[in-house]
């Protein structure tokens, strides 16, 4: 059974997605199921957790960036934000993604 897509909004920066534009601000529309939308809230759930770590590790100034496993797993994390939103985005989205540079090059 196919679910039916949906449009969403997306605000990376405060992990936000909303049903409507005008409920607040986004930077990204895309089309999702139900399962999708859930999958991304967890990536965002989990980036939110890691950034908690980063702030109590940023406290330890000899441990640095590129040497600290939170920093990587954020990394990674918004990767796949971004990777999900360049899938499920409208060509505004995906444009502005490409843009970023921020995706691997087999993406």
């Amino acid at each position: 059974m196919d679910q039916q897509k949906k449009a969403y909004y997306i605000d990376v920066g405060t992990g936000e997605i909303a049903s409507t534009a005008s409920s607040s601000t986004w930077s990204f529309k895309i089309n999702a199921t139900d399962e999708e939308i859930t999958q991304l809230r967890e990536l965002f759930e989990q980036n939110y957790s890691t950034e908690w770590k980063n702030f109590f590790r940023a406290h330890v100034p000899f441990v640095q960036y590129h040497y600290d496993r939170e920093n990587d797993d954020y990394d990674s994390t918004i990767q796949q934000v971004y990777g999900m939103i360049y899938e499920l985005g409208d060509q505004e989205a995906k444009n502005h993604i490409e843009s970023m540079n921020i995706l691997p090059k087999n993406q």
